[in-house]
Formats: C-alpha cells, sequence, structure tokens
C-alpha cells in the first residue's frame, strides 16, 4: 500500500528517531544532520540516537520499525553532516553573531557559550572535532567559527575529519551492538534513551563546571572587596 508522504510528515515526531527513520529512512538521517549542524534552529534534533538508531536498523533480521542498508545510510549521515558544518560555516561568516543575538533561546546561548570556551581553551582544530560530540555545540560551533574568522581551510579539514568519526563511528557502534546481540530492537527505547543521556552528559557536566566558576569567581570578588 503506498504510503502518502505528505501524511507521514505530518504524523512524524522529530524528537524521536525511530519515528524519523521510520517516516523518512536513511533520507530523514541527511536531512537531520544537515539541520542539525547547519542551521541553528535544529539544536534540538536528536543526531546521536538517530545515528545509533539507524546503524541498529540496518541489522540483517532487525523487527524494528523500518529496515535500512548501511552503506545508504553511512553515505546519508556523512553527507548530511559534512554539508550542513559548512552551511553553518557560511551563515557564521555572513552574520552568525546577529542571528545568535536574536535568539531568544536560553540553551543556544549556552551553547554559544561553551563553543566559544572549546575554541579558546583548545584551538580551532581540537575544538571543531570535539564539537561533534556535543550536543547544541556542534550546532553553534560551525556559525561561531564562521563569524570568528576561523580560516576556511582549518575549518573544513578538521570538520569533515570530526563529522566522519562522529557519524560512522555512532553508526557502525549502533549496528555492531546489533549483530551481536539477538533481537536487540526489542530494547530499542532503552537503548537510545541510554544514548541520549550519555550524549547529554559531557554537556551538563561543562554547564556544572561553568557554574561552579562562576560561583568561585563571584565569592573571590566579594572577599576581596
Amino acid at each position: 500500500m503506498a504510503v502518502d508522504p505528505l501524511a507521514a510528515a505530518q504524523a512524524v515526531n522529530v524528537l524521536d528517531a525511530g519515528s524519523l527513520l521510520s517516516a523518512f529512512g536513511a533520507l530523514g538521517v541527511a536531512a537531520v544532520l544537515f539541520a542539525e549542524t547547519g542551521l541553528l534552529v535544529g539544536f534540538f534534533l536528536p543526531g546521536d540516537s538517530l545515528l545509533f538508531t539507524a546503524g541498529l536498523l540496518c541489522v540483517s533480521g532487525s523487527h524494528g520499525p523500518v529496515h535500512l542498508s548501511l552503506p545508504q545510510v553511512l553515505a546519508a549521515a556523512v553527507v548530511g553532516a559534512l554539508v550542513g558544518a559548512q552551511v553553518g560555516y557560511w551563515i557564521g561568516r555572513r552574520g552568525g553573531r546577529a542571528l545568535l543575538a536574536r535568539s531568544r533561546s536560553k540553551k543556544l546561548h549556552e551553547g554559544a557559550a561553551r563553543a566559544e570556551e572549546l575554541l579558546e581553551k583548545y584551538g580551532h582544530a581540537k575544538a571543531i572535532v570535539l564539537a561533534r560530540f556535543v550536543p547544541v555545540v556542534r550546532t553553534v560551533l560551525n556559525p561561531l567559527a564562521g563569524a570568528l574568522g576561523v580560516p576556511a581551510r582549518v575549518f573544513v579539514l578538521w570538520q569533515a575529519v570530526g563529522g566522519l568519526v562522529w557519524t560512522v563511528g555512532l553508526v557502525l557502534a549502533g549496528y555492531a551492538l546489533g549483530s551481536s546481540i539477538p533481537n536487540v530492537d526489542r530494547y530499542l527505547l532503552p537503548i537510545v534513551a541510554l544514548v541520549v543521556i550519555v550524549s547529554l552528559t559531557p554537556l551538563a557536566l561543562e554547564l556544572w563546571r561553568s557554574r561552579a566558576r562562576a560561583r568561585e569567581r563571584s565569592a573571590t570578588e566579594e572577599s576581596t572587596s
């Protein structure tokens, strides 16, 4: 029976990896990663869990919501992540600071502060690679790199390295788990929940450390005044 694409788009839950993959397959992987890494409005999208779940659903004999092709998923993930990052960088060069300033999202501004801190602490290359693994930060670092004048050649090289490691690594991790555990799709929801928790842990830790440092500075200023 044919599926109405418009009906599928209306029914899909963009925050649920399984729903996205059921509706759009490998094409959904490319679209979500492009939006998450290239457009500031995509900071809430589930990149980590989507990649891992897509890998799980590539396993032969999977009884999940849809069966995917591993080569197609890998190609879609790499294209979406790399093209998205370049678009984000271009947006930053054209006025990323102004776009961030107009946003009212506290989460987005916290991500921008963390992205700028990564660039200052680790330098361009390491920060661009590390940002791929931190939700929200991977959304805002690309336009921020453009706005801060990170050299185009440096950005292209290291965003490609980080994008390949992030996308291929998570897809193959999901595929490896699905291949090693029979009927792993039965535990899809708790596994995806665990991936989400693990992916959010670095951001939560950094926010906690930032607030702790802010409290220490405040206490120091009060004691010296």
